[in-house]
């Protein structure tokens, strides 16, 4: 049977004719809820609201799926008319009638989004508006519009959300019913009233004073900065050019982690983004692509190395997980040999980090030691031609030599289990804390460092390090 989608719009005015004639005609009417002004339209005609499944239902997705499914064994009998607040657009339970049933006629009305919209004088064209009960949906837009703000504890769900687009101290209009009153955001959850007519709208100040600031925008202000008449320094810049920024960058957030410093991790993973965000705009002046292909990409590979989340595979670990990633990768890069797998390793990577990927990844072909006790024979092997090549005093044998015993200590160290370039900087880091522990005694004893002899400095440096391990 036929089933028709009323929107009654936000007050009792709002019925348009169309749908009142099909009210007229109407076998059987049935509404979302009969607490509501619009539902005021409905007077003289034979109508079953259905608040008595808002009592019975968990969430708001078990409620829009019950309210759905009363429609649906309804119209199984005889033709439906089903009657919502706002618009049908807006309401979830439509949208599940609509879907699974194919004869469906629909007449809009007054949406929630535009009334709030009028009242708070919204300018922007551009409007993310959502219930307050999906709000964890929302996406970052100019100006929002979020409805069904029915209790305090939803305002203030819908109060953080906000909070973290817009800023606390972003001004909003709050609307309940045709009343609009502007407050701050962070005074969202600590009004007298809420019921179904509440709602609250905001809108982004100005470009250079907004609170917030995302991803997007980033973008917007590096094309300013490139822009003619803008800073003559980003305008010259390439992709070769900021090459090393990126590097440094990306080292800083490295040493903020390994400092566990909040506020410097924040910083330098925003530097470390907008290298990526230069780069990326860059590439979209010569038509080479865009930030959302960027974005595509990285979310398409997320989905196909993780299987084991989104596909067959199954993994009940972390090395497993890892296993089913690196098979993705392989298949994704179209790699069918061993070799390429290991040609592929970044030639940028530090020599000591690209010495263990290309270890591990050639490791996996069978191409390996059977332990670190057997790799580590390798070294005494390799320091004795590395000696022998300082006796010779050839500097190019002696390069290649150290080269070969350092692969070789990274060799025994990566099958013992170690990440050799953490370990290795734990120990630079150890150094440095001696060294200048070391100088600070001699300097204490009115002495000068450069002149003491290997044993008097070795005394020292084991005071120091002693020191330190005390204290």
């Amino acid at each position: 049977m036929k089933i028709t989608l009323i929107g009654l719009g936000t007050d009792e005015n709002d019925l348009t004719l169309k749908g009142k004639q099909a009210l007229d005609s109407a076998q059987k009417i049935m509404a979302r809820t009969a607490l509501t002004k619009s539902y005021n339209s409905l007077k003289g005609y034979n109508v079953e609201a259905l608040d008595h499944i808002f009592t019975t239902s968990r969430s708001f997705e078990t409620l829009n799926k019950k309210l759905a499914n009363a429609v649906l064994n309804a119209a199984k009998n005889c033709e439906v008319v089903y009657c919502v607040d706002g618009a049908v657009s807006e309401d979830i339970a439509c949208k599940i009638i609509a879907k699974r049933h194919k004869d469906c006629v629909v007449i809009e009305g007054v949406s929630k989004t535009a009334h709030a919209a009028s009242l708070a004088k919204i300018q922007s064209t551009q409007i993310c508006a959502l219930s307050a009960y999906d709000i964890k949906n929302i996406k970052p837009s100019s100006a929002t519009v979020v409805y069904d703000i029915d209790s305090a504890f939803i305002a203030s769900e819908v109060k953080e959300v906000l909070s973290s687009l817009y800023g606390e101290e972003s001004p909003c209009v709050f609307i309940c019913a045709n009343k609009a009153k502007k407050i701050k955001i962070y005074e969202l959850d600590r009004l007298k009233n809420y019921d179904y007519s509440c709602s609250v709208a905001v809108e982004h100040n100005s470009f250079l004073t907004r609170e917030k600031y995302d991803y997007c925008d980033l973008e917007e202000i590096i094309r300013i900065l490139r822009a003619p008449g803008g800073c003559p320094w980003d305008r010259v810049q390439t992709v070769e050019s900021i090459r090393k920024n990126i590097i440094e960058e990306a080292y800083e957030l490295v040493d903020a982690i390994n400092k566990k410093d909040a506020d410097m991790i924040r910083e330098e993973s925003g530097d470390l983004l907008l290298q990526a965000a230069f780069v990326t705009v860059m590439m979209a002046e010569t038509g080479e692509y865009s930030s959302m292909d960027v974005t595509t990409e990285v979310v398409k590979k997320l989905i196909f190395r993780h299987s084991h989340i989104f596909g067959k595979d199954k993994a009940e670990s972390a090395d497993s997980a890892l296993s089913v990633w690196e098979k993705n990768k392989t298949v994704e890069k179209n790699q069918q040999t061993f070799g390429e797998t290991v040609l592929a390793v970044p030639t940028a990577f530090p020599a000591c980090m690209r010495a263990q990927k290309v270890q591990k990844r050639a490791a996996k072909s069978g191409f390996d030691f059977s332990s670190a006790e057997q790799a580590a024979q390798k070294i005494n092997e390799e320091l004795l031609e590395l000696l022998s090549a300082i006796k010779s005093n050839n500097p190019a044998n002696i390069e290649e030599e150290a080269g070969d015993l350092m692969f070789s200590v990274i060799n025994t160290c990566r099958l013992a289990g170690v990440d050799c370039e953490q370990a290795l900087s734990q120990s630079v880091e150890k150094f440095i804390k001696r060294f200048v522990a070391c100088e600070e005694l001699v300097i204490a004893d009115g002495k000068d460092i450069t002149k003491l002899t290997e044993e008097e400095l070795d005394k020292y440096y084991i005071k120091a390090k002693n020191a330190l391990k005390t204290n």
